[in-house]
């Protein structure tokens, strides 16, 4: 299976108001292993970027002026995300400015291209509701070290969510290899099975010594007593007696 952890980085939040993407990072996995293959743009967004914007990621419009227009790295972009399941942090937000860079050259929406998306933030909090699961806190919840991260990046935030990802759904590695392996060549044979069967260690019964009998009939009649003769133990053990 193949998937692509993505992230961009903004000029804005709000791409209906004419916001732009200004960096997108990409980092292929293929069944659940990193390839080392990456995609990596900074984007001349042809407009300001705004202070809030600017104190997160650090970008400036005067490091952007000679960088490509989103024209320019869109065929690339989506050559690299074709046919694979985008892994996004809060991907509302990005495939939100995705889709409307892509509807502004005249294209469909990231959707036709790629194959599917996943949405981590909406994953974290099915896996850890009420708690913070913004990819610091999950860092931090799962040992991920993100020291380096003074200010968000797009192709940093990716390789820390790759981390993220692969260990909030750390355990389907044996779920993939095993439906990698053809079923005839799985270790379900009926000889593998009869053999775990001979070499289990056999149960061990305890039995109740005769003072935990009395006590236990002792106390079914106390029940039964109490309960106007209606103690369903009591009269289930009577069934179970054998007659003469």
């Amino acid at each position: 299976m193949r998937q692509i952890v993505l992230d961009t980085e903004t000029t804005g939040l709000r791409p209906e108001l004419g916001h732009r993407i200004i960096e997108v990072g990409c980092i292929e996995m293929a069944n659940r292993r990193l390839t080392g293959r990456t995609l990596h743009y900074y984007i001349n967004p042809e407009r300001s970027i705004d202070l809030g914007a600017q104190e997160v990621h650090g970008i400036t419009s005067e490091f952007l002026e000679d960088k490509p227009r989103f024209a320019h790295i869109v065929q690339a972009l989506r050559e690299f995300i074709a046919d694979a399941e985008l892994v996004i942090h809060n991907a509302p937000f990005d495939v939100g400015f995705l889709n409307m860079e892509f509807e502004r050259l005249g294209l469909s929406p990231v959707a036709e291209y790629c194959g599917g998306v996943l949405d981590t933030l909406a994953l974290a909090r099915q896996l850890h509701p009420g708690k913070r699961n913004s990819l610091d806190a999950l860092c931090s919840r799962y040992a991920i070290s993100n020291a380096h991260r003074t200010l968000h990046g797009a192709l940093l935030d990716a390789e820390l969510l790759a981390e993220v990802y692969l260990a909030m759904t750390r355990g389907q590695e044996s779920l993939l290899s095993e439906a990698a392996v053809p079923k005839k060549n799985r270790p379900d044979t009926a000889a593998t099975k009869l053999k775990s069967r001979v070499e289990r260690r056999p149960l061990v019964v305890l039995r109740a010594t005769e003072e935990e009998e009395a006590a236990h009939q002792a106390t079914l009649a106390a029940i039964d007593k109490k309960s106007g003769g209606n103690c369903l133990w009591l009269k289930e053990a009577m069934t179970d007696v054998p007659q003469a």
